[in-house]
């Protein structure tokens, strides 16, 4: 083995004879470091080890519902990203296909809040106040609401895990599971979720190139929502009976209660969504 010359750390200022800082993990920079091809093979390196724990856990994700939930609980960890990363890149494909579709799943423009939802209504009496206040007209405010609700629907997705992370909590109480293990499932249910919405939204893309009318037809909307809580639905019922273990009826109980209260959770979240982007533009 080559003897390395003794050099000063240059970040915490340890004299060392390795090649690696005993303190900080620093690196002696070597010649042949600033070469070209130094650059590629690390580059390279960096880019196939990211990506193999990469795809392995969106893998799971996608085709082993529980396993990614059960690695993080009881090991192993080390083969796959962690459930907040895998969270949030899947919200970043999520929005980036929805921006090239140009589909609204989450961030529901004005007039749809109006005049196609269940609090319509009572959003009606809530806009005209805030208009009142802010001496401005509907036309002149929906699309500074749109474009606002837009922005939000990205930062806040992260808000629907808590509400299901804490009715898994009150379903499984004698599991004696700590809340962050419901979290930790509620994730992968959301990245999953935001994952299936991708491939519906490239399937409605698609079917307008072939001359459809997309998202904007009639029950189009009613019929994507529909199909995303009957995959869920398949993907609790697995997953359920893997982290929870529960068997038989009681899977089937526990993936209906659940699919149901993610319905819930998704039109809470869009109601959310209006009363925050409202009040803050």
């Amino acid at each position: 083995m080559a003897e390395i010359e003794a050099w000063a750390c240059v970040t915490c200022g340890t004299k060392v004879s390795t090649s690696h800082c005993p303190g900080c993990g620093e690196r002696a920079i070597r010649t042949r470091d600033l070469g070209l091809r130094h650059l590629l093979l690390e580059a390279f390196h960096s880019v196939t080890h990211v990506d193999s724990r990469l795809l392995r856990s969106f893998r799971a994700l996608l085709f082993r519902p529980g396993a990614l939930t059960t690695a993080y609980l009881e090991g192993p960890r080390k083969p796959y990203i962690s459930p907040f990363q895998l969270f949030l890149i899947a919200n970043l494909l999520f929005f980036a296909v929805q921006s090239i579709t140009r589909d609204k799943v989450f961030s529901t423009p004005l007039d749809s809040h109006l005049q196609g939802q269940d609090w319509s209504e009572f959003a009606r009496g809530l806009v005209a106040n805030r208009l009142a206040e802010k001496h401005l007209s509907l036309e002149a405010y929906t699309p500074v609401f749109d474009h606002a609700v837009a922005v939000n629907a990205r930062s806040l997705v992260l808000v629907m895990t808590v509400p299901f992370a804490l009715l898994l909590m009150l379903m499984f109480l004698r599991n004696s599971r700590p809340f962050a293990a419901h979290i930790v499932f509620s994730l992968h249910f959301y990245a999953f979720q935001l994952m299936l919405l991708c491939a519906l939204l490239v399937v409605l893309l698609v079917q307008t190139w072939l001359g459809g009318s997309g998202m904007p037809s009639a029950g189009m909307d009613t019929a994507l929502f529909a199909i995303q809580l009957g995959i869920s639905a398949v993907y609790l019922y697995v997953a359920a009976g893997k982290v929870y273990g529960v068997r038989r009826l009681r899977q089937v109980t526990t993936a209906g209660a659940l699919i149901v209260a993610a319905g819930c959770v998704v039109l809470g979240y869009r109601f959310l969504l209006f009363v925050v982007t409202l009040y803050s533009t």
